[in-house]
């Protein structure tokens, strides 16, 4: 057989396998290109997405940032307010005391003034304005601390301004030298009393 002659069927198939093998090389390169190419883009939708979620938190942090500050703004200036309300109903109660006082005042004046030789009216007038100034006291809820003499001395209560010689038993109260005072259950003023020393009752 020449040269010229068609080839035999198997070079034929040889021919057309050898014709066909480069495409087949190229297949998986551009494949794998595809794949990183949709890897690249799921890889840059994530990080689209996860700055976004950033983004948002950030914006809800500073709202809650603004939200805590204008709390705080809000709590201070409510402070404020109650503190100015309470320094105004404290200045109104004492002006209300002292008005109240004042008339006890006047009586007083008043009695001074009275030119009598009438001691016992005298004596009557000074025990009205007494009268009066008690219910100025009972009013704002001030109580007379007076203990019994011989009972036991309470140091909240009173005030032991010293020993004395008494047949009363050896540290109990034997006479109330000024008489207390306690508004509620706060002492304004402790009544000072003197004890016995025990030693009359030996």
């Amino acid at each position: 057989m020449s040269n010229d002659e068609p080839g035999t069927v198997e070079e034929e198939v040889e021919t057309e396998r050898d014709a066909e093998e480069p495409a087949d090389d190229r297949r998986p390169s551009e494949e794998s290109d595809r794949i990183e190419a949709d890897e690249s883009g799921t890889a840059d939708d994530r990080v689209e997405t996860l700055e976004t979620e950033l983004e948002e938190r950030e914006e809800r942090i500073d709202e809650l940032e603004s939200r805590l500050k204008r709390t705080q703004a809000d709590f201070q200036n409510y402070k404020k307010r109650a503190k100015k309300r309470q320094t105004q109903m404290e200045e109104r109660a004492t002006e209300e005391l002292v008005e109240r006082l004042l008339d006890v005042r006047d009586n007083l004046n008043r009695a001074l003034q009275e030119e009598s030789d009438d001691v016992e009216a005298l004596r009557e007038g000074v025990k009205m304005t007494l009268a009066e100034f008690d219910r100025v006291l009972d009013a704002e809820n001030v109580r007379e601390i007076t203990p019994d003499e011989g009972s036991e001395v309470d140091p909240q209560r009173h005030e032991v301004m010293m020993r004395v010689e008494s047949d009363r038993p050896e540290g109990a109260i034997d006479e109330v030298y000024t008489p207390g005072y306690e508004m509620g259950e706060r002492v304004l003023r402790p009544a000072q009393v003197t004890v016995s020393d025990g030693s009359d009752g030996e």
